[in-house]
């Protein structure tokens, strides 16, 4: 296959690359524990969380990985004793986030894919000649092609039609191309950066709980968002009662949801 005709992804991948990173050694067993061990903690104890160890969690969890390094995700420490009575009030007072050490609201911002488009251009353009010119490509024009749904998502509904076309012979990229499509894309990644979160909670002696179960309107209004921005999740976090787990852990058999093929 000539360069011209390999898939931009494929150039990307195979430019030169003069960064080594070696894995680093895990303890595979600490690692095990820290994931069994995390639970959906209902009742938490007063004992209070370092505020070092939570703004460390919360740097840990924008190093989840995402769509095209895009990072479409916010997340609101809400520390103002008013903001918080409130958002407890918005969590339908559950017990999760009654008697939480702290919360955490975590957004989805498909509107994020432009301005950090522009801020990856910005690094590239500081990085110099050490930028693959297939990655500048990439974020010129793969990203506003793959992410810009236009006015009433038109654009993204043109784009539809000649992916489905294209796709007929040839394996090719469908979505997002309309707004929904581009909170499913936001929601995605912003889950993974919560499950990142709640994993370094756990590692550093902490227990967490993400509630679904809110008001999702207003707490966009306590935090004054508007849309696009949408309510992922809002996290609780501390350390468990001694009832703050409400029963065994169940999960159906593995073969349910695992298949090989």
């Amino acid at each position: 296959m000539s360069d011209k005709k390999k898939p931009i992804l494929n150039k990307l991948f195979e430019s030169k690359n003069t960064h080594i990173e070696p894995a680093e050694k895990i303890n595979k067993e600490e690692f095990i524990k820290t994931v069994k061990s995390r639970r959906s903690v209902r009742i938490y104890n007063e004992e209070p969380i370092s505020e070092k160890d939570m703004k460390e969690c919360l740097e840990l969890s924008l190093l989840a990985p995402n769509s095209s390094n895009l990072q479409p995700w916010e997340f609101y420490w809400v520390k103002s004793k008013t903001k918080k009575q409130k958002l407890i009030e918005y969590c339908l007072g559950q017990p999760a986030a009654t008697t939480a050490q702290e919360l955490v609201v975590a957004v989805a911002r498909p509107d994020f894919w432009k301005i950090n488009q522009k801020r990856m251009l910005e690094l590239f353009n500081e990085m110099g000649e050490k930028t693959p010119k297939s990655a500048t490509t990439y974020y010129k024009k793969i990203v506003p092609l793959a992410y810009n749904q236009g006015i009433f998502s038109i654009r993204g509904y043109i784009k539809k039609i000649v992916m489905e076309i294209r796709g007929l012979k040839t394996p090719t990229p469908r979505e997002p191309y309309n707004k929904k499509g581009m909170a499913v894309w936001a929601h995605k990644s912003t889950a993974l950066a919560c499950e990142n979160l709640m994993l370094s909670l756990r590692a550093y002696g902490y227990d967490s709980c993400p509630m679904e179960g809110i008001d999702s309107r207003k707490i966009k209004k306590l935090l004054g968002l508007s849309t696009p921005a949408e309510i992922s999740m809002v996290i609780s976090a501390g350390k468990r009662a001694t009832n703050g787990v409400y029963g065994k852990q169940l999960r159906f058999k593995s073969y349910n949801f695992i298949h090989e093929i």
